[in-house]
């Protein structure tokens, strides 16, 4: 494929997984990401399902642990996987903490050096991943949705209020709801942001959501056993905005889950027949 590296193929419930790297012009460095082609895609392109992984992922982790690629071969979908962050940068202190800087770019173009220059995540998704999928893989460009787990959680609840209209269906697996509230947002945007709140908000879903920015209907689960559910993830801050606003929302909280891929495991079925329902439609 022009552009692309072919890192690794693999056949899987009759399409095929697949693990790839480019140039990006947006972030000066390459960049990986994962693609599930389905077996419906031999008769021409199909809907897409962008999938954010979380802090310390990469483009394989949800690829090789959620167990989505059963049922997106059922429906049709292509699963696309970015990696969460550029890699080796050059910037030392990026690699310092596990919550900031390498595998944690929180989708977001970064405006503070030294991240300035190369954390530019939603750019490369929006403005040079998506049309480099519709050039080299059979993707429907019309036809594209958004889900995500924790930092990813945040990542599709976050574009697709920002970019009203890209994104047909969204979903979320225990996302971080209101980053500007706790511990890992507030690194994070100190960090890339520096201490603009106005920017910050820009990237928080409930400040978007009480500012006027508006979705498709949301479908989030979140485990009631998540050791952040309290202190990172603030699922009921989403709740009241959506419930204030008019943004429809299904909130479920399941007892005995907790943050992990044993919880995206159990759930993930639905989340893809949600966004089939409107993708494959």
């Amino acid at each position: 494929m022009d552009g692309i590296t072919t890192l690794e193929e693999h056949r899987c419930f009759d399409g095929m997984q697949g693990f790839y790297e480019h140039a990006s012009r947006e972030v000066g460095l390459p960049m990986r990401f994962g693609v599930y082609v389905p077996p419906q895609a031999a008769k021409g392109p199909r809907p897409v399902l962008y999938c954010l992984a979380g802090l310390t992922c990469n483009e394989q982790t949800f690829a090789i642990k959620a167990g989505a690629q059963q049922h997106a071969a059922r429906h049709g979908l292509v699963l696309v996987t970015p990696d969460t962050s550029p890699r080796n940068t050059g910037v030392g202190e990026a690699d310092a903490d596990w919550d900031f800087g390498t595998a944690a770019g929180f989708y977001l173009d970064a405006t503070r050096e030294p991240y300035a220059g190369r954390w530019r995540m939603e750019s490369w998704l929006m403005r040079e991943l998506s049309p480099l999928l519709q050039a080299q893989f059979p993707v429907r460009g019309d036809r594209a949705g958004i889900l995500g787990h924790s930092m990813g959680g945040h990542g599709a609840l976050t574009l697709a209020l920002r970019h009203p209209g890209r994104f047909s269906s969204v979903s979320a697996l225990a996302p971080i709801c209101a980053p500007t509230e706790v511990a890992w947002g507030r690194k994070a945007f100190l960090g890339y942001l520096g201490e603009d709140a106005d920017a910050w908000a820009r990237h928080d879903a409930v400040r978007l959501i009480e500012g006027g920015a508006r979705a498709p209907a949301l479908l989030v689960d979140q485990g009631l056993e998540d050791q952040f559910l309290a202190s990172q993830l603030r699922p009921e801050r989403l709740e009241a905005a959506c419930a204030a606003s008019g943004q429809p929302l299904e909130l479920r909280r399941h007892a005995g889950y907790d943050h992990g891929y044993f919880f995206i495991a159990s759930f993930i079925a639905d989340h893809i027949e949600h966004h089939a329902r409107t993708l494959c439609a």
